[in-house]
């Protein structure tokens, strides 16, 4: 873990620097390193977890589209994503993308089927926040992340 995440709660430093580690790992398309930050990713508690993946997903996709997203801004989303990690990442799963992307917005419909599993969670969150964060700086959307959820935790 890298000092840059020494001043977060405990429970949030391991899940910061793995999604960190991880969102490098895709931009660079390293499997191995991607493999192992996916590992300690979905090895952490997955309620804090989820929170910081979706908010970073949620964060970046409001930055994209200041005046909102239609049904045809998601399918676009989806689309370059899984297209952009399908190469070098063969089991890049549009489903579970599309779970990531919903769920960051608030309108998954839980039909009562199982959620995919934590480290197809973190894989795809990993693609995911490559593809719509390549040109931010990774410490910095995980900033504007934590900043976001401690904004809405002392607001609630």
């Amino acid at each position: 873990m890298t000092a840059q995440w020494r001043h977060l709660p405990a429970a949030a430093r391991p899940i910061a620097a793995a999604t960190a580690t991880a969102i490098a790992a895709a931009r660079e398309q390293d499997r191995d390193t991607l493999t192992e930050a996916v590992a300690q990713l979905s090895a952490q508690d997955q309620t804090q977890a989820g929170l910081i993946l979706g908010t970073a997903v949620r964060l970046r996709l409001e930055a994209t589209h200041p005046d909102g997203l239609d049904a045809g801004d998601v399918r676009t989303v989806l689309e370059n994503s899984v297209r952009a990690a399908a190469p070098w990442c063969p089991e890049v799963d549009p489903q579970v993308t599309l779970y990531l992307l919903a769920g960051a917005l608030g309108v998954w419909d839980d039909d009562g089927a199982p959620p995919p599993k934590p480290d197809a969670l973190a894989l795809h969150a990993a693609l995911l926040l490559a593809h719509l964060s390549h040109e931010q700086p990774i410490d910095q959307l995980l900033t504007a992340t934590l900043a976001e959820i401690q904004r809405v935790q002392l607001n609630d």
